[in-house]
């Protein structure tokens, strides 16, 4: 087995890692998609634009995972902060072996002390929510709080469909 690796992702890699920007808000979506705005946080991120995205990507040139981070303030602050924004595993690599989640999670946290800023990251999803907090737990400690979600529930798309 090739050993999974993280790297930068690429003007190259815009249509890729939208196709699985478009997998992560069809399980884990709140609201409609824009295509528009997504493709500007994409687009900025993958041109080192107030953002980075990492990439997993397989032997066949298919993204098997990524997250979107982007520098941001607080709204009480000029302070720069990483945002994560998403990070998405594609179903069909969840169960492989690599730790494809654990290893955009440490690339998040390397992103975040090579910028000596803080990173925020955070779970918006009903799915399998639990095991993503005890895998967050791992590698960032004890959560800073929690979200809850009042008129409205995530994976709306898969939900509509069922």
């Amino acid at each position: 087995m090739t050993e999974i690796k993280v790297r930068y992702g690429t003007p190259d890699d815009v249509h890729k890692f939208m196709d699985l920007s478009f997998l992560c808000i069809e399980e884990n979506g709140l609201l409609a998609p824009s295509t528009r705005k997504l493709l500007g946080e994409v687009w900025g991120s993958l041109n080192l634009n107030h953002g980075l995205i990492g990439v997993i990507e397989g032997e066949s040139g298919m993204l098997e995972a990524g997250i979107l981070l982007r520098i941001d303030t607080m709204p009480y602050s000029d302070e720069n902060i990483l945002a994560e924004r998403a990070i998405f595993v594609h179903p069909d690599f969840r169960s492989a072996k690599g730790g494809r989640a654990s290893r955009l999670c440490e690339f998040a946290k390397k992103a975040a002390d090579t910028l000596e800023m803080p990173l925020l990251i955070g779970i918006l999803s009903s799915n399998r929510a639990a095991g993503k907090v005890r895998l967050y737990e791992r590698h960032f400690g004890p959560a800073s709080g929690g979200y809850w979600l009042y008129r409205g529930k995530t994976g709306m798309k898969q939900n509509a469909a069922e």
